[in-house]
């Protein structure tokens, strides 16, 4: 897809918006199914169906997906398609290229063996590998315009409102 098309594609979506902004703001969802006695929830969508186990760090076998895996996936797809987006919009060339996602993740705070370790990731770095005969500058704006407008960048540098709620059942 060039930038014309791009561009054609999003124009409808983008006057849409402008004229009713409740029209943009939707709900996505996901729902798995627990597997009680396996420690893994089944995840079925449109595109695919995913087990989700403990990560062998965490006294899983290493069979099933890793929900801490799958969350930096999550960030390497919503960045790398941004990207191409945002690329094809200013009009650079991308022959390639590769993402990559790296978490920092201490066990010892996910298992209750340390109250001083954190549950969660404590850092996480993206790096890009583009072959491109963009500027340095260009590529300056591209990654610069790429992590305003990515989602889930942007939803873990300024975390969402989060809640837990059990159904009746």
């Amino acid at each position: 897809m060039n930038a014309d098309e791009l561009k054609a594609r999003q124009a409808p979506l983008k006057a849409a918006y402008q004229q009713d902004p409740a029209c943009a703001c939707l709900t996505l969802s996901a729902s798995g199914e627990l597997a009680p006695g396996e420690q893994t929830v089944t995840i079925r969508t449109p595109h695919t169906t995913l087990r989700a186990g403990l990560h062998p760090a965490a006294g899983g076998s290493g069979e099933d997906a890793c929900s801490g895996e799958m969350l930096l996936e999550a960030l390497i797809a919503c960045a790398g398609v941004t990207l191409q987006a945002v690329a094809t919009a200013m009009g650079i060339a991308l022959r390639g290229g590769r993402v990559r996602a790296e978490g920092e993740l201490d066990f010892r705070g996910t298992l209750g063996v340390s109250k001083e370790a954190p549950v969660g990731f404590a850092a996480i770095r993206l790096t890009f590998e583009l072959d491109t005969d963009a500027s340095d500058e260009q590529l300056a704006t591209l990654l610069r315009l790429s992590e305003r407008y990515c989602v889930i960048y942007q939803s873990l540098k300024q975390p969402p409102e989060l809640s837990w709620v059990r159904l009746p059942g």
